[in-house]
């Protein structure tokens, strides 16, 4: 009896002690996934990936997006912007321009319209298209294990008609005169921006305003996620935005991206803004319908407007781009690399959309299902050598701290653009030829650089001739 005893004894240790090891091995692994709340130094050197996670694989789920988590790093990306995970509504879901889905009368052409991300139907849960919480968390782990940091796309102007608050809280909402519920109003014309697939919130209300920080405060305390990237953020009042940012501060560090190009917004609470009117001059570059001098004078402005924290966000290509006005390559053409080359060199966060890396050339459905294909081709070691130098580079630092920035001048500054970006005894020169069209030019530069792209030595001489074929682009570096 008492040999049965200490068996027992014996075995039930043993089982003890195994799910003691078993809880420490638990622990440690969630530990080892962990990683430090994000901060100014990390901004400094980040690049930015949008991520639309129906498109982004065949089957269009947070598993297969997580399972890439190691190639994003090759990208040398620190930040990854997850455009809408929530449910989208179904009631008044869209189909194609005025088009809902109710109005089409075949149940099989119905199928393949899944609405506008941005049509929100609950804020707290994820699409069940992309997977379960279980899976959304999986990718954050991962992203962190890796050392990159998620925002979510927050869509705070307006919610889907499905939204409980249509229900529970009517008065969340701007109503006209009959008290109906409407979708937005542009405040310029006082009429409908044609956003029929969503309701308008009201930032008249206070109480709604504490349930949207709520909402937001849930996905950084229960998700662990790392700020947010804020959908058509002019349209909130920035009032509201200081408030909720210092709230959201107190829960952990979070970084804010406003979907506008606004000094009040990045007075009141953000850390990053679009450079939409960048991005518009690189088009216009690309076309032949501008010169660098537009870019010279944008440059000075944003320096006499911008406070000197102020991040921006310098892009080629987004999901509104791709999907609305076309491909980078519809666009830039033959220039879409240099561009890409210029929004890393300049004061700033360069933006990589995802699909760019794999040189995708077609426009991303918007209401219905598509797919990236995913193999490398030209841009992929483009977007590494990129990410790598902007990573390990103190000179192309852009964020809070940002290098300098300063026009070297040519004797072509219609068609050259040269630039130096210096810090801490690290200087970085970018020259590119942006025209369609090989150019001959002397500059006021001196030095010996390294090549980045060849790694070979390149002298810099003032009065010496250089000649440039179209879109052609050098990036010179020198450590101190």
């Amino acid at each position: 009896m008492k040999r049965i005893f200490l068996t027992v004894l014996a075995v039930s240790l043993f089982i003890s002690c195994k799910q003691e090891s078993k809880k420490v091995e638990e622990v440690t692994a969630k530990t080892s996934r962990e990683i430090e709340p994000i901060s100014d130094e990390v901004l400094e050197t980040a690049v930015i990936y949008e991520a639309n996670i129906r498109q982004y694989s065949e089957d269009g789920t947070f598993d297969s997006f997580t399972a890439d988590m190691p190639k994003l790093k090759e990208l040398g990306v620190k930040i990854i912007w997850l455009m809408p995970v929530h449910p989208i509504s179904v009631e008044k879901r869209k189909a194609k321009g005025d088009l809902f889905v109710s109005d089409i009368e075949n149940p099989e052409e119905r199928k393949k319209y899944l609405g506008s991300y941005y049509s929100v139907a609950d804020y707290k849960k994820v699409n069940p298209e992309f997977g379960t919480m279980e899976d959304f968390d999986e990718l954050i782990a991962a992203a962190h294990e890796n050392g990159i940091y998620v925002i979510l796309d927050w869509v705070p102007n307006h919610t889907g008609w499905d939204h409980p608050w249509i229900k529970e809280h009517p008065d969340y909402y701007t109503q006209d005169e009959k008290g109906n519920i409407v979708d937005p109003i542009d405040p310029s014309t006082g009429e409908s921006w044609g956003w029929t697939d969503v309701a308008d919130l009201n930032y008249d209300n206070q109480e709604m305003r504490k349930a949207m920080i709520g909402e937001m405060a849930f996905w950084l305390k229960e998700h662990k996620v790392d700020g947010f990237r804020c959908d058509v953020a002019h349209g909130v009042p920035a009032d509201f935005w200081s408030y909720a940012t210092r709230e959201l501060n107190q829960i952990k560090p979070v970084f804010m991206l406003a979907e506008a190009e606004s000094a009040e917004l990045m007075k009141n609470g953000f850390d990053m803004q679009y450079a939409w009117e960048a991005h518009h001059i690189m088009n216009d570059i690309a076309k032949g319908e501008k010169t660098v001098s537009a870019w010279d004078e944008y440059m000075v402005k944003i320096d006499s407007v911008k406070q000197a924290d102020d991040i921006y966000m310098y892009f080629t290509s987004n999901h509104d781009e791709n999907t609305w006005a076309g491909t980078v390559f519809d666009r830039m053409g033959n220039a879409a690399e240099v561009f890409a080359a210029l929004s890393y060199c300049v004061p700033g966060m360069p933006l990589i959309y995802n699909g760019q890396e794999y040189d995708m050339n077609k426009r991303l459905r918007f209401f219905e299902k598509d797919t990236i294909i995913r193999e490398k081709g030209k841009f992929f070691p483009v977007y590494e050598k990129f990410g790598k130098l902007k990573n390990e580079k103190v000179a192309l630092n852009g964020g809070k701290k940002a290098a300098s920035y300063s026009r070297i001048k040519t004797s072509d500054d219609e068609s050259i653009l040269a630039l130096e970006r210096e810090k801490a005894g690290e200087k970085l020169v970018f020259i590119a030829n942006l025209t369609k069209e090989p150019k001959k030019f002397t500059l006021e530069h001196e030095g010996t650089f390294t090549n980045y792209l060849s790694g070979e030595e390149f002298n810099l001489n003032s009065g010496q001739e250089y000649e440039l074929a179209a879109w052609e682009y050098l990036i010179l570096v020198k450590d101190k």
